[in-house]
């Protein structure tokens, strides 16, 4: 299994990159952060400065959308910074929530999303797309690498994902709810005449590493709640649209009924104060808590789906331990063990 961290570019950006250099050293493989203009800084600026400064991770955003930027300029970016940096990046793409919301528009179609997906791709793979009636490519751009992976909840995203992508970004990891996406996302990629196990996996909830007692453990939740609100919103617009008569798991739609609204000025923020009406048994189903001992019990499970990365949000207060236990403990109890000599 490999890990990513989920960042968050909030000032000062040499922050971000001393995080991002962090989890490097304690071999995570992948850093991704956040992509909503007005509520943090410029991601793709940032990934630059991380990408001088790392040897080996992969950046992206998690998760970016066809609405907030041209395609063109989207793909530009990924080849460039391909060039620059050797191929260490990657694109999460969604059909848009905060950075679109903040602005108030609204997320773009599942049309628009797949057409936007094979642009991008194509751009990015230094290959010639159609686009807007032209035939386009970069003259510049040579032996690029770009995989897209889309994050999806609802039945329509899901079955696109399947068709379409690289990857499946999953934010939540709840057991349960983890095997019906992913297989899900199987079937639809199978139904496209696809390799289902073609399409990588990856699930990403906040993880937060505690000495195992009590007190420690509910400290943890209320740092993690606000995960829970940021998932019933996408969960909201799926009630919206197709009810909650049993097209997505009850399990996923049940607790969002206390649900009264949704300030994106608190989004993904520990001290988010609207999310009240999310349980401890959410938080806890939701994300990754407790002792190292748990953690392995709960990604080992995972990875028995078929989960091939698991990325953590850091948007707590215990970022620097977290990473270190991963790195000394977690990690290495998820990696095949190797012997010197046998």
């Amino acid at each position: 299994m490999d890990f990513g961290a989920v960042l968050q570019t909030n000032p000062p950006a040499s922050r971000t990159v001393h995080l991002a250099k962090l989890a490097e050293q304690y071999g995570f493989s992948h850093v991704w952060t956040f992509d909503s203009h007005l509520l943090w800084q410029e991601p793709y600026v940032i990934y630059s400065a991380i990408l001088a400064e790392t040897r080996k991770v992969k950046v992206g955003p998690f998760v970016t959308n066809p609405a907030t930027r041209d395609w063109t300029v989207t793909a530009s970016v990924f080849a460039t910074l391909n060039e620059m940096y050797g191929n260490r990046t990657v694109c999460g793409i969604g059909r848009g929530d905060s950075a679109v919301r903040v602005t108030n528009g609204k997320p773009v179609t599942m049309s628009e999303l797949r057409e936007s997906i094979h642009v991008i791709r194509e751009l990015a793979n230094s290959r010639s797309v159609e686009y807007k009636g032209s035939q386009l490519r970069f003259p510049w751009s040579e032996g690029s690498e770009l995989e897209v992976w889309v994050a999806a909840y609802g039945p329509m995203a899901l079955k696109l994902t399947g068709e379409v992508g690289d990857g499946f970004i999953l934010q939540l990891a709840d057991l349960d709810i983890a095997a019906w996406m992913i297989q899900t996302v199987r079937d639809a990629a199978e139904n496209a005449g696809r390799d289902p196990m073609s399409v990588k996996f990856c699930v990403a909830a906040p993880f937060y590493i505690t000495d195992g007692t009590p007190h420690a453990l509910e400290h943890a939740r209320e740092q993690s709640r606000w995960f829970g609100g940021m998932v019933g919103n996408h969960v909201a617009d799926i009630v919206a649209k197709y009810g909650a008569d049993g097209t997505v798991p009850q399990a996923l739609t049940d607790y969002i009924a206390g649900r009264t609204g949704y300030d994106y000025n608190s989004h993904g923020k520990a001290h988010n104060d609207h999310v009240d009406f999310v349980p401890d048994e959410i938080v806890d189903r939701f994300c990754v808590l407790g002792s190292a001992e748990e953690h392995i019990e709960k990604l080992k499970a995972l990875e028995a789906l078929g989960v091939d990365q698991f990325a953590g949000y850091l948007q707590h207060d215990n970022k620097e331990e977290t990473l270190r236990v991963y790195g000394e403990t977690v990690i290495p109890a998820l990696h095949d063990h190797v012997t010197a000599k046998s």
